[in-house]
């Protein structure tokens, strides 16, 4: 029995090591797509006007990255792409756009761009969370639980509005208890 145990921790060194070694190979797969689709596109759009499309890929790729400025600017070009068609493309580039915002602490453009999104696609669960999300660092917590529950409406499966919404009732519910004391 003695004489088995080296083979069984060598076992477990190579099945933790193979893991690591997947998830190393993994990351640098996707990383290597990533800068691969940065330059493709940096080298396209430097040289000619690219579609929607192409700006909203690259905007996208800017905020995975946290280069949330570069963001910005690529999705303005994609709202101004003369190809850009659907109000649904339309409503996700608000969104992404408010989103950039809201990384940068621009609370209030933010704001103002996932109410485009909204006006576009009123049902965009995606943008009522984030415009709850939005309120809530701006203190407007009655218009945050709002915007929270109008999600769960729409959706009632939504995690992040049923968490955000509990929370902000019980936030709610001990600043009235505080103020009535």
């Amino acid at each position: 029995m003695d004489s088995l145990l080296p083979i069984v921790y060598l076992s477990i060194l190579l099945t933790l090591l193979a893991s690591a070694g997947w998830a190393i190979l993994r990351q640098v797969l996707k990383t290597r797509k990533i800068e691969t689709s940065i330059s493709r596109l940096q080298n396209k759009l430097n040289k000619e006007k690219g579609t929607a499309e192409e700006y909203y890929e690259l905007g996208s790729i800017y905020l995975e990255k946290n280069l949330f400025s570069q963001a910005v600017i690529q999705l303005q070009k994609a709202l101004k792409s003369p190809d850009l068609e659907g109000e649904e493309n339309t409503a996700l580039i608000y969104n992404a756009l408010g989103y950039a915002y809201f990384a940068q602490e621009q609370y209030d453009l933010s704001i103002r761009h996932y109410k485009e999104a909204l006006k576009l696609s009123p049902n965009y669960v995606t943008a009522l969370n984030n415009i709850g999300h939005a309120y809530e660092r701006k203190q407007l917590m009655a218009q945050a639980l709002e915007s929270y529950e109008e999600a769960l409406k729409l959706d009632p499966q939504s995690l992040t509005a049923k968490r955000r919404a509990e929370s902000l009732k019980k936030r709610l519910v001990s600043t009235t208890a505080s103020a009535e004391k």
